[in-house]
């Protein structure tokens, strides 16, 4: 396994690691069970092709604790632009019934060094989501991570996600004890720019272990890693024999 480093920089040299995971675990909850946390959506609706829907509209007549945003996305086979609403309820089901997510305990061997080399302008790889059937959709990726796990060497994919890069990769837990598609991480970048950690006490359960109205990216072939990662996030747990995925 690559050596792990330190959360400690100028800025941090007093937090504790272990106490600042267990702040990030706190406000996981709290954004999960937030009135547009992944578990109060309960619709997506895509509207007919060149049409523009509107959420205020959309929205009218709605329980006070429904939420009505917009969204968009590349039709995969025209390549044309879809639009889209996405429906909040702050009392829905999922958001009623949930627990906490199962996690696994801080493990300080799993902050990991990498390194990072970008590639001008892009790159653009493809990522098959749940819902497409088999189909991809093509996600930028800056730019390339290598690191060493176990005596392996890996050259991981993270795709921009709004200017954050955002790890999508398997492991031998998937299905298991943790969710079966996979895991998300978010890469942090650090002063050195060939430079980047990967904090899998951080990795998470995507949108869509929380609710079937998400099309999450699966991990690509390279994004999956031979041996378990015991770190970070398991698996949602909820009260009353409830599921999220139906």
């Amino acid at each position: 396994m690559s050596t792990p480093v330190s959360h400690s920089s100028p800025d941090r040299a007093s937090v504790d690691p272990a106490e600042a995971w267990e702040a990030w675990r706190a406000e996981r909850h709290r954004a999960l069970t937030s009135p547009t946390g992944n578990l109060a959506l309960v619709e997506t609706r895509w509207a007919p092709a060149g049409e523009v829907p509107d959420a205020a509209d959309a929205g009218a007549d709605r329980p006070d604790t429904v939420t009505v945003t917009t969204l968009r996305r590349t039709e995969l086979v025209r390549g044309e632009l879809e639009h889209g609403l996405r429906f909040w309820d702050a009392d829905a089901p999922a958001v009623r019934h949930f627990d906490r997510v199962d996690a696994f305990p801080y493990d300080p061997a799993w902050v990991l060094e990498a390194s990072y080399t970008p590639v001008p302008g892009a790159r653009r790889i493809a990522f098959e989501h749940i819902r497409d059937n088999g189909g991809s959709r093509d996600l930028a990726v800056p730019g390339d991570i290598t690191l060493t796990v176990d005596g392996r060497a890996y050259t991981l994919s993270a795709f921009d996600d709004d200017g954050t890069l955002l790890l999508v990769f398997g492991d031998p837990t998937n299905g298991d004890s943790t969710y079966g598609a996979g895991r998300f991480l978010f890469v942090r970048r650090t002063d050195d720019e060939s430079r980047v950690v990967l904090d899998f006490n951080q990795a998470f359960v995507p949108p869509c272990g929380f609710s079937d109205q998400y099309n999450c990216p699966m991990p690509p072939r390279q994004n999956r890693f031979h041996l378990p990662v015991e770190a970070g996030e398991k698996l949602p747990v909820f009260r009353d024999g409830f599921d999220a995925q139906h």
